[in-house]
């Protein structure tokens, strides 16, 4: 299969709405200097106790069972009717040589399964798309990107590679992928701004669909998402990173917004990530659990919708 025939050439993106709203410099600045009414107390960003369980990955290797594996942060190792797909892989230290890992990821190269059939990138920024990472990962697996990252792992030697647009949908391997739009943007270097395209994937395999939304602030999209790619069994949505809320709502959901989203998506079950693993913004690490159980008790749904895994977590979706 030629999987890179569909390369885009460079140009801009926006979000459903129209809207591309980027930070500039005054605003970061405001942020970092305090300089705003929501300031909070420091909070460390490693050091405070997060849920971990050890994985040493037996029970996905010889298992052929539908599951999610919570890797830490946005990162995922989904298993759906015997094929495996990673989504948003970061296994690094550190982010960009820079922001370091709180804890370690819930799997390692050593205990993955064997095969990778694909690899899921949500937007080339680099908490979601780490190039040491994908690198490892290696030629093996098909990349499946939105559309004007393909050019990147071209260049880096992943040339299975299938660039997609909003509402696409494809069979990789086995898994039916459908490339969803999220409120978000897209940045890797300094003259890149919104030249590739961001979003979230809902994966389905024998009637069983899973979504991951990748970055996004809460959007009309939701309810969209839901008609058109429903029903959806899990959900994973972010609930952390969300501190300040004048700088970070219009990319990032906190709890409140993401119980609306799990509402509107219709979806059978929450799962929660975007926490716990790196310090990114003003909010302590252990603060999003606690605020998504306070919003989900306010909108009254069973609690037995909720998933919060512990970072290594595997969630068998049979049972």
């Amino acid at each position: 299969m030629p999987y890179h025939d569909r390369i885009t050439p460079p140009r801009t993106f926006a979000n459903l709405d129209g809207t591309v709203r980027v930070a500039g410099l005054r605003e970061l600045m405001r942020w970092q200097l305090g300089l705003h009414d929501e300031r909070q107390p420091r909070s460390p960003g490693t050091g405070v106790e997060v849920p971990t369980v050890a994985n040493d990955g037996r029970a996905l290797r010889k298992a052929n069972r539908d599951a999610l594996t919570w890797i830490g942060h946005a990162s995922f190792l989904v298993q759906l009717g015997g094929r495996t797909a990673l989504v948003d892989p970061i296994l690094s230290d550190r982010i960009a040589g820079t922001i370091r890992r709180h804890v370690a990821p819930g799997l390692d190269y050593p205990t993955l399964p064997p095969k990778i059939d694909a690899v899921l990138v949500t937007h080339n920024h680099r908490d979601h798309m780490d190039a040491p990472t994908l690198r490892r990962l290696g030629p093996d697996p098909v990349y499946v990107v939105p559309r004007g990252m393909g050019s990147w792992f071209l260049r880096s030697g992943l040339r299975r590679v299938v660039e997609m647009d909003w509402w696409q949908e494809e069979e990789i391997e086995g898994l039916r992928v459908t490339f969803v739009p999220s409120q978000h943007w897209s940045r890797r270097g300094l003259t890149d701004t919104n030249r590739s395209w961001w979003g979230g994937f809902v994966l389905e395999r024998g009637g069983l669909r899973v979504y991951h939304s990748g970055d996004t602030a809460w959007f009309e999209g939701f309810a969209e998402i839901g008609e058109r790619c429903g029903p959806i069994e899990v959900a994973m949505l972010p609930i952390g990173a969300y501190a300040p809320r004048w700088f970070m709502k219009y990319q990032h959901m906190d709890p409140n917004d993401a119980v609306r989203a799990f509402v509107a998506l219709g979806a059978r079950r929450f799962m929660a990530m975007h926490w716990g693993t790196f310090k990114l913004t003003d909010e302590d690490l252990r603060e999003p659990p606690r605020r998504l159980r306070e919003a989900w008790e306010r909108e009254g749904l069973p609690d037995e919708r909720r998933m919060i895994p512990a970072i290594g977590q595997t969630s068998w979706l049979d049972g």
